[in-house]
């Protein structure tokens, strides 16, 4: 019989003890799966919302709150800048540098998603994921035009049924908080294909719609003569010259001298809160996560070695058998490793399949598709990792098997 079977057989005649250490065991390793796919698909969703363009351009504050506002759709706006400084992208001072300008004005919602004034080019000129084009999975993307069209996202689409030909009225703040609804319609003409970035989760309306349901309810007269000087943005998405390298670097520096706004680069923002906040954030859940394994494994070894004096006989026979101490000594340590084993797989099944249960909600807040079989790299030292703690906590209960004495063991026991 091969050393491997004596070591499982002699887990089955222990089948309850044996079981609860391996659980627990199965318990840490699966908190372990969970901290690191987790922080993998909120890096990835975050990392995604930025791409697209090169710089992020509101009023002076901070660059966090920018981004997270006006990138991710999360927080409050700082303030708003003048109209006229997003027309110096357009044809003014930072024409010459700049591929694409699009603005974006915020600060209403419909049904707890964010509506967002923006200009055709948001979905006709940026790309997203590395180089990808927008595209609508009913309808078309609104017209200069017509103001009052609207283009909204896949989720938003899905989960309160807005539809190509669907109406819905902006709601300045949150009704609840005693937010205004606004009495113009917009109309959806276009839904959006799934992009797995924060679009997904809002409704575009074409920014003079967003300008003009102010308007129509305020004073014609005066709204018309002065709209143009009046208007503001939240923010302004740039795209600068690929042509010239580093150039993002000088723009951003003329328009931070400036007193009016401020330029942030969203990967550089992000990385920043990862490698301040959310980093250190997983760096302690994952230091819990494995001091969890690491008690799970002094279990395993409180297990074994507690069994010793129930074990002393059949150590004795197999050393009367010619079984060598040394021989004893594995046996113990693998069946140290196949409690250890036998926890990681169920602890990885156990996190994976919790990953697939919550992966349509991971999905629809994120937009990070993850399925059981969304793996990380730095998984793949989980069993190495656990043989070798193991090892380690088999050691004891081993030197005390390998210390058994045969004749007072055979003698004592009838």
């Amino acid at each position: 019989m091969s050393l491997w079977k004596i070591a499982w057989r002699s887990i089955r005649q222990r089948a309850l003890a044996s079981t609860l250490t391996a659980v627990s065991m199965g318990l840490g390793v699966a908190l372990v799966v969970a901290v690191l796919v987790i922080h993998a698909v909120v890096h990835q969703s975050f990392h995604r919302g930025g791409e697209g363009y090169d710089l992020l351009v509101g009023a002076k504050g901070s660059p966090l709150q920018l981004v997270l506002n006006s990138a991710y759709y999360l927080s409050e706006p700082i303030e708003n800048i003048p109209y006229s400084y997003y027309e110096e992208f357009v044809h003014g001072r930072f024409a010459g540098e700049v591929e694409t300008a699009v603005p974006i004005c915020m600060g209403h919602s419909y049904k707890g998603y964010r509506v967002v004034g923006t200009t055709p080019e948001m979905f006709s000129e940026l790309k997203y994921l590395g180089g990808r084009s927008y595209e609508f999975a009913e309808g078309e993307n609104f017209k200069s035009e017509n103001p009052f069209d609207a283009v909204i996202g896949a989720t938003v689409a899905r989960k309160i049924g807005l539809g190509v030909g669907g109406t819905f009225k902006a709601v300045h703040g949150v009704p609840e908080q005693g937010g205004h609804v606004h009495k113009q319609n917009f109309t959806v003409v276009g839904v959006l294909k799934h992009t797995g970035t924060p679009n997904d989760r809002a409704l575009f309306v074409n920014m003079e719609g967003f300008y003009r349901i102010h308007a129509e309810e305020g004073d014609h007269a005066h709204e018309h003569e002065h709209a143009h000087e009046h208007r503001q943005v939240t923010a302004v998405l740039v795209c600068i010259d690929q042509s010239r390298p580093g150039l993002e670097r000088v723009v951003a520096k003329q328009i931070n001298q400036d007193t009016v706004a401020q330029a942030a680069v969203p990967s550089y923002v992000i990385a920043d809160l990862f490698e301040g906040i959310i980093g250190n954030v997983q760096l302690v859940l994952l230091i819990m996560a494995v001091l969890i394994v690491v008690v799970a494994g002094i279990g395993i070894m409180v297990s074994i070695y507690n069994s010793m004096s129930d074990r002393r006989h059949e150590i004795a026979v197999m050393r009367a058998l010619g079984a060598s101490r040394l021989i004893v000594m594995v046996v113990i340590l693998l069946e140290s490793i196949l409690l250890s084993l036998g926890g990681g797989v169920l602890g990885l099944l156990l996190g994976h399949g919790l990953i697939w249960a919550l992966g349509p909600m991971i999905a629809e807040q994120t937009g990070v598709n993850v399925g059981a079989l969304h793996f990380q790299m730095i998984e793949l030292i989980l069993i190495p990792g656990l043989i070798v703690l193991a090892s380690l906590c088999g050691y004891l209960p081993a030197v005390a098997a390998y210390r058994t004495d045969v004749a007072r063991s055979l003698t004592a026991t009838p």
